[in-house]
């Protein structure tokens, strides 16, 4: 019998491949009759579905790579366009996804990233622009960033300066169904609220951190708090669990239930966008749902390979992406370190900490790495930082998603609870200012990584044969 994880993971295997080396279809099924023919059925199966990961892989890649507009770089022309993306204000102009739909005469369906001067108030997600614009090539590498690359890999490949723009319409379709739900989530979850706690809010519950300072954001990173504005599990979970909690409330049938959480599901992921993260715990959820709709048990790790699928198929450029690494890193450090670290945990007195202690050191411990691969840097503090976020973050996200239940219902109510709610995100700011305020909260340089190293590799060596007698001592 075949094990769906190996299936999944053959397939998730095969379609990261495609950004090794691309193949073609020809290939795929002579490689395929080779499997059938030779090996065991499980593992041909395996192997298969691996091969199609791979054919489909590389179709996507080659269809990412494709540019239109390319041929058109330093040209000026009328464009319409639609806003696919939050604008993000930099310190000379405005950075903003888009989709191009006509270039001059020519009908045209590509993405872009528009750069606007600043002064303006930018479009909003969802417009539709008449614009004049001039094609460019994105910048090359520069102070550790390409951005050419950077784009590629998101299918981008022309930035386009537009010059003036004004909107004629707005996006419609499930593009159009986001952009309603996303601009109701945004008046409801912090009515009443302005500056600095609305934007935490917005952040942490939409993703969208755009509307706290540079100053602010920079401290959340070297608090090792950055991951609480990124929509994660914690966030669809509690989505999910709320629309179950009220149906039971009410008297509804588990299974109206199970049906309005997945839709309650698919809302909200519509409404953040196309994070891994958030798609992930999406999945994760639907298929939650679904299993119990079916009478099936759910596997984690088969949850945890099929969002993956579902991100590599879209797109094999993710697997390259900070974002896409950081949450599944995160996962599998809950799923494998979380409970050795909890059993070493045992003996010390830390009561209910004792879980969120182990979530976050077992998840600082894998993605280190990657931060500072992707980031060079280190925070040296995210495990303490976390502790002391970890009591807000649940009224936050409850309250915010109170707040837009009762919002249709009664304003006063909403506004209510969205004042109560900015203390929890004043509390989080507040964390974030004193740990990432710290002058060692974080290392940006080689050398302070490596006299870090090098202590803990001296503290291990202390203290290794003293634990291994305390151990000896305990077990006898």
């Amino acid at each position: 019998m075949n094990d769906p994880r190996l299936l999944a993971a053959g397939l998730c295997g095969g379609l990261a491949l495609a950004d090794v080396t691309r193949v073609s279809i020809v290939v795929v099924a002579l490689l395929s009759v080779v499997a059938v023919v030779s090996a065991p059925r499980a593992v041909a199966a395996a192997v298969c579905l691996a091969l199609v990961g791979w054919w489909w892989g590389s179709a996507r890649l080659d269809q990412l790579d494709r540019s239109v507009l390319v041929a058109h770089v330093g040209e000026a022309a009328r464009v319409r366009l639609v806003v696919t993306g939050p604008s993000r204000a930099g310190s000379f102009e405005v950075r903003t996804p888009a989709r191009v739909v006509r270039y001059a005469a020519s009908v045209v369906r590509e993405p872009v990233l528009l750069k606007l001067a600043k002064g303006r108030a930018p479009p909003a997600q969802g417009a539709v622009l008449s614009a004049l614009a001039v094609v460019a090539l994105p910048r090359g590498p520069s102070r550790g960033f390409d951005e050419r690359t950077w784009l590629r890999r998101r299918g981008v490949h022309v930035v386009l300066h537009v010059d003036e723009w004004h909107v004629v319409g707005h996006r419609a379709g499930l593009g159009g169904v986001s952009d309603v739900v996303r601009r109701g989530l945004r008046r409801s979850i912090a009515r009443g609220l302005h500056g600095e706690r609305a934007a935490v809010i917005e952040g942490v519950v939409l993703g969208d951190e755009n509307g706290l300072s540079a100053t602010l954001r920079q401290r959340f990173r070297a608090a090792g708090l950055y991951h609480l504005l990124a929509v994660s599990g914690q966030n669809v979970a509690l989505v999910a669990a709320s629309v179950i909690v009220v149906a039971w409330v009410l008297g509804i049938a588990r299974v109206i239930a199970q049906l309005a959480a997945l839709a309650a599901i698919g809302a909200y992921v519509l409404a953040v966008g196309a994070q891994p993260s958030i798609v992930r715990a999406g999945i994760a959820g639907a298929l939650c749902s679904i299993a119990w709709l079916t009478a099936r048990a759910a596997d984690r790790w088969h949850l945890l390979l099929v969002g993956a699928i579902v991100l590599l198929a879209w797109n094999p450029y993710i697997v390259f992406d900070a974002g896409f690494q950081l949450s599944f890193a995160a996962v599998f450090a809950i799923f494998v370190l979380v409970p050795p670290i909890q059993h070493v945990l045992e003996g010390y007195p830390l009561g209910k900490l004792r879980a969120g202690i182990a979530v976050s050191a077992a998840c600082s411990l894998v993605t280190a790495p990657i931060l500072w691969f992707q980031f060079h840097s280190l925070q040296l503090l995210a495990i303490p930082a976390n502790v002391l976020a970890a009591p807000a973050i649940i009224p936050l996200l409850t309250l915010a998603l109170a707040s837009t239940a009762i919002a249709p219902v009664s304003g006063g109510a909403a506004a209510a609870l969205a004042w109560l709610n900015g203390w929890c995100a004043a509390y989080l700011a507040a964390v974030a200012r004193l740990v990432g305020g710290l002058p060692f909260a974080q290392i940006r340089s080689t050398r302070a990584l490596l006299v870090l190293l090098g202590g803990v590799l001296l503290l291990a060596a202390y203290a290794a044969p003293r634990w291994r007698r305390t151990s000896s001592s305990l077990s006898i």
